[in-house]
């Protein structure tokens, strides 16, 4: 009797899957292929190795692509978008708003919340106007209470100024259409700051006087308030007299740093790719250069214990301003967070009165 030995189906006429693979990357050396051999106790780190590669490189290219939607949230709360003035009305305290819609430079939908405080004395000729840019999350109406407190408390402080605050709503906010960008949004700016000209003009026609005009900027608006009197052309019936930067940071990369402070973490080193950079640091100084003549005033105001702004950053503005020859206070609200320097009755009263400083200087300067 004849004993076959018969292969097994799964490895006849077949080399072990290293050795092919080797083969198909290898030449083969004196009729022999050459193989690559992995030791059993190397793969476990390998595999693991891979997925932290493979991880970081992910996070790092989401971080990349999605940083608009990282940087503004415009999504939340999840209401943001359909809240409404009437909503807040009665915690305003008789101060009334109302919503406009324009058309930004590229034609882009937007809204903005406005209000008038009239001068109490009559035959009063000061006119003030405030275009606020909010920070980053949520929308203009839940703001409305706060900013309607700060603005009673500045015409509180001279009842012959009338006051008009323009709040704008960024693209991809509140009513607002589009989505936010930096580029769109200096857009949006230099819409509401033609806007609020052609306001003026319709109501001092056949006058020559210029109002006062102070851009008030809230965390990330600080950076489009200093990209609008930086780079932003200004309309030749109104002029720039101040800038109030609430929780200011000086750039986004410095951001990234502070947030992401450890060297072994990728994500300090993706400013290369950043496309909104919000640098007020830079600003300032292109801004001493646009009004050597007459120099807007800067008032800083920080929170004391801002949890993602550092500490040191109002301070650093404060220094560059001083640098160039910019006037600069700074105020520091004790024992308040990031967001409620604005809420807090210290910082109330901080912004309202730098507000009313700014009026002041500016019609003393005239």
């Amino acid at each position: 009797m004849v004993i076959q030995r018969i292969s097994r189906p799964w490895t006849a006429g077949r080399t072990l899957p290293i050795c092919r693979a080797a083969a198909a990357i290898g030449r083969p050396v004196g009729g022999r292929t050459r193989c690559f051999h992995v030791a059993p106790v190397l793969m476990p780190p390998l595999i693991f190795g891979g997925l932290f590669v493979a991880l970081w490189s992910w996070k790092c290219a989401m971080m990349v692509l999605f940083q608009n939607a990282i940087i503004y949230n415009p999504f939340l709360p999840p209401n943001a978008r359909s809240m409404r003035i009437d909503e807040f009305s009665r915690e305003c305290g008789g101060v009334q708003w109302r919503e406009e819609r324009i058309r930004s430079l590229d034609g882009t939908e937007i809204a903005l919340c406005v209000s008038d405080m009239p001068a109490s004395r009559t035959g009063a000729k000061k006119l003030v106007y405030i275009l606020y840019f909010q920070g980053n999350g949520s929308s203009i109406p839940p703001r409305l209470p706060h900013l309607s407190w700060i603005l009673r408390r500045a015409h509180d402080n001279d009842p012959s100024v009338t006051y008009t605050m323009v709040c704008l709503s960024y693209r991809g906010y509140w009513t607002s259409h589009d989505r936010p960008s930096e580029p769109g949004i200096d857009l949006d700016s230099q819409a509401a700051l033609q806007w609020i000209s052609q306001l003026h003009g319709s109501r001092a026609e056949g006058t020559d006087h210029k109002p006062t005009v102070v851009l008030w900027g809230q965390s990330i608006g600080c950076g489009f308030a200093t990209n609008l009197a930086a780079k932003g052309k200004c309309p030749p019936n109104i002029k720039l007299d101040a800038l109030v930067l609430e929780t200011p940071f000086t750039c986004t990369r410095a951001m990234l740093q502070a947030l992401y402070p450890q060297k072994w973490l990728p994500y300090q080193y993706l400013w290369p790719f950043l496309r909104n950079h919000l640098d007020s640091w830079t600003n300032l100084g292109m801004i001493a250069k646009r009004f050597k003549e007459s120099p807007p005033g800067v008032y800083i105001v920080e929170a004391g214990k801002d949890e993602l702004v550092p500490g040191d950053h109002g301070e650093k503005l404060q220094r560059r301003c001083e640098l160039v020859g910019l006037p600069v206070e700074r105020h520091r609200v004790r024992g308040a967070l990031h967001n409620e320097a604005m809420v807090r009755a210290t910082g109330k009263q901080a912004l309202a009165d730098s507000i009313s400083t700014a009026a002041a200087r500016a019609q003393h300067g005239d």
